[in-house]
């Protein structure tokens, strides 16, 4: 069941996202090396849960949570831009240990009809292109994400 954010969710969120980007933290590791990782990334995964906790914080209206057997086993923060007509999803995961199928799909399907409803366009979201993240961008196309365009980020030691 998906609903609404409740200021005592924020916890759960924040042990969600921690565990669900330590892989790709760990990816990132690899790629950037230890030196590189440190500057970037020192205070990973635990940065990701702050940075989940002061969204909800400031944008409490623009986060949905999904909830099975009364708890909650995923999360989506979201953006609206009524300039553009544009909606944006934000951080989004699903606990790693739930081991539920489809909820990140039913996470975007309410966003993405949510979206619809506030008049925007188009909506947009934005991941990586090493391994850690396939399987966001197949969950991404299934959901019918179809238009994108690929870059990368150069880095060299001087």
């Amino acid at each position: 069941m998906m609903r609404a954010l409740k200021p005592d969710d924020v916890p759960r969120i924040q042990e969600i996202a921690v565990r669900a980007w330590r892989g790709i933290y760990e990816s990132y590791r690899k790629i950037h090396g230890e030196e590189l990782y440190q500057r970037l990334y020192a205070e990973a995964p635990a940065s990701k849960g702050a940075d989940v906790r002061r969204f909800c914080e400031q944008f409490p209206e623009n986060v949905r949570v999904c909830e099975e057997a009364g708890r909650v086993v995923g999360f989506i923060t979201f953006q609206l831009n009524a300039e553009k007509k544009i909606g944006v999803l934000d951080n989004n995961a699903v606990d790693p240990e739930c081991g539920l199928k489809g909820i990140g799909q039913q996470m975007y399907a309410v966003v993405l009809d949510h979206f619809r409803r506030m008049g925007m366009d188009y909506a947009q979201v934005t991941t990586g292109l090493d391994e850690s993240h396939a399987r966001a961008r197949r969950a991404y196309e299934r959901a019918g994400f179809n238009i994108h365009k690929d870059q990368t980020v150069y880095y060299m030691k001087l």
